[in-house]
């Protein structure tokens, strides 16, 4: 019987619940557990892809062209497995689904009703997954706080779900402050916390207080005394300096260990002994690579966002650690660029620079102008998605001589649409629908043999993931190539241009697809793998000035 561990969350959002899930979840399927996690979106939408970068972080996307939440990118990252898009659950699909099902008879003209009728589509879509396959666990992360009004409907379906005879274990994560004024960590957010779970029904069998130095003693027994837990059941979450490392501050209180134990499952003798050895590597490292992400969604107000580039973070991380390097991000506002274009001087102190996926036109000519500067100037250079349609503009601008070159995206009216409308999206716009309509998903591509990307990968065909409504115009590949690119990658029928690259530059790789979203924490991508290798060889230079980060 598969067993369920229900992650909610307390007093403010943002505290790494889904850190917290996936850890859990890693820590037990080190110990011989088939394990998947769910991630519950309260919000209206059907799912994410209609959400800017600022407002809720980066938009993740599925093999099966999901559109989801970030938090599916730390369950994927941390438990190495591919995760389907119907386990994400937003409040607009569940609503959607009961409406359907009343306007098709389907409750027998009963009055429908938020209990029982949308707890039941809520415990359906829960229990999915064990349906589906044989897994022994779920990890279930319910967005956002206790108290907030969209929750409660989600929070009362996984209590019927223990009335009903699922085996389940609640875990409830709070922040636990220190007042800068006493010096003092104050426990009473969490007892109000507890409070407002307690009285909807739900008693946590363990909380997880998210603190800056481990909890102590003292806190740990008023927290037990006014949550009605055991002191053995408060766990410290303290700050780590990698999130990878969570798992064994879990290991060490034997947290997964007491689960297991109220779910009357065993544990093995598995020891986390490559994971331990991994974050143990990782902190010793002490060789700097400094990558630089040209990027447009970094504020929110007086804010400073990178959730909107969370994969792409991961995975240089993940490539430079195989590299034995500690990587050194800076983030470089495009827009600095299109104000003062004196500033791109600045990218010499890069060993290498990204240029992520975007929509709409803001900052767009910043990056334009910094990816002519990497590619004249021989720095090491990733373009992702839309960071590949601006590498073909800017390449037939000042390489082919195409002077009004554009993307139809940027320029409706410009004459060399050389970035064009995927055809089968002509109408999709004109009718304004927006959402789950772009090119979703994994899609295969056929390398071309001999190529940089080619050798990278080691194979002749591969598949990653996409999320884009523009392609290279397929009319303008003959001129691009005659000019000096190459299109070492293309869809089996050879009509789209997946991948490109530059043969007499150190690094100069693009790819319209999100190969960041395979990245895994021991298995880099192999684009960002041969990216990193070729700023490594730059960091040996000694010509250039020290890099300034630019927000």
């Amino acid at each position: 019987m598969v067993s369920y561990i229900i992650v909610t969350g307390g007093v403010v959002s943002g505290l790494g619940k889904g850190i917290t899930t996936a850890s859990i979840g890693k820590v037990l399927k080190i110990h011989g557990y088939k394990v998947t996690a769910i991630k519950i979106d309260p919000y209206i939408n059907c799912d994410a892809g209609t959400l800017r970068p600022t407002e809720h972080g980066e938009v993740w996307v599925t093999e099966d062209g999901g559109e989801i939440d970030q938090d599916l990118g730390h369950y994927e990252r941390f438990l190495d497995v591919n995760i389907p898009k119907c386990q994400n659950i937003t409040t607009g699909q569940v609503y959607s689904a009961v409406i359907e099902k009343e306007r098709k008879g389907k409750y027998l003209g009963k009055t429908v009703q938020p209990i029982p009728h949308v707890t039941d589509e809520i415990k359906n879509r829960i229990r999915k997954p064990a349906q589906d396959s044989n897994f022994d666990l779920i990890l279930v992360e319910i967005g956002g706080t206790v108290g907030d009004y969209e929750n409660v409907l989600f929070l009362e379906a996984v209590r019927q779900m223990k009335l009903d005879g699922d085996k389940i274990v609640y875990v409830h994560v709070t922040y636990v402050p220190v007042l800068d004024a006493l010096g003092e960590a104050k426990t009473k957010p969490t007892q109000h916390s507890v409070k407002l779970l307690r009285e909807i029904g739900i008693q946590p069998d363990f909380i997880i207080t998210r603190v800056k130095e481990p909890l102590d003693d003292v806190r740990r027994e008023k927290i037990a005394m006014f949550c009605n837990i055991h002191e053995e059941d408060v766990i410290s979450n303290s700050d780590v300096e990698n999130v990878y490392g969570v798992t064994l501050l879990f290991e060490e209180q034997e947290f997964c260990k007491k689960i297991l134990h109220k779910l009357h499952l065993r544990k093995d003798h598995n020891e986390l002994k490559d994971w331990k050895n991994f974050i143990t590597k990782i902190k010793k490292l002490d060789k700097n690579v400094k990558i630089g992400i040209v990027g447009k969604y970094f504020d929110i107000g007086t804010s400073q966002l990178s959730d909107s580039y969370i994969s792409v973070i991961e995975a240089v991380k993940h490539a430079a650690w195989n590299n034995n390097l500690r990587p050194e991000i800076h983030w470089i506002n495009s827009k600095v660029f299109e104000k003062k274009p004196e500033e791109l001087s600045m990218l010499d102190g890069l060993d290498g620079v990204i240029v992520p996926g975007g929509f709409g036109l803001s900052g767009i000519h910043g990056k334009i102008d910094a990816i002519r500067y990497v590619r004249e100037h021989n720095i090491p250079y990733l373009g992702l998605c839309l960071g590949m349609q601006l590498a073909v503009v800017e390449y037939a601008q000042n390489a082919c001589n195409l002077k009004d070159a554009s993307s139809r995206e940027i320029d409706k009216k410009t004459t060399h649409p050389v970035i064009d409308f995927i055809p089968d999206q002509i109408n999709i716009l004109q009718e304004s629908r927006y959402g789950a309509t772009i090119r979703l998903g994994s899609y295969p591509a056929i390398l071309k043999k001999g190529t940089i990307v080619q050798q990278l990968y080691g194979k002749n065909k591969v598949h990653e993931r996409h999320r884009h409504r523009y392609e290279v115009n397929p009319d303008y590949v003959e001129i691009l190539e005659k000019g000096g690119l190459v299109f070492s990658g293309r869809s089996p029928d050879g009509v789209l241009m997946e991948f490109l690259e530059l043969p007499n530059h150190p690094y100069f790789v693009a790819t319209q697809a999100h190969p960041e979203f395979k990245s895994r924490p021991m298995k880099p991508s192999p684009l960002f793998d041969g990216f990193i290798k070729a700023a490594k060889g730059k960091s040996k230079r000694t010509d250039f000035e020290p890099c300034v980060s630019i927000n």
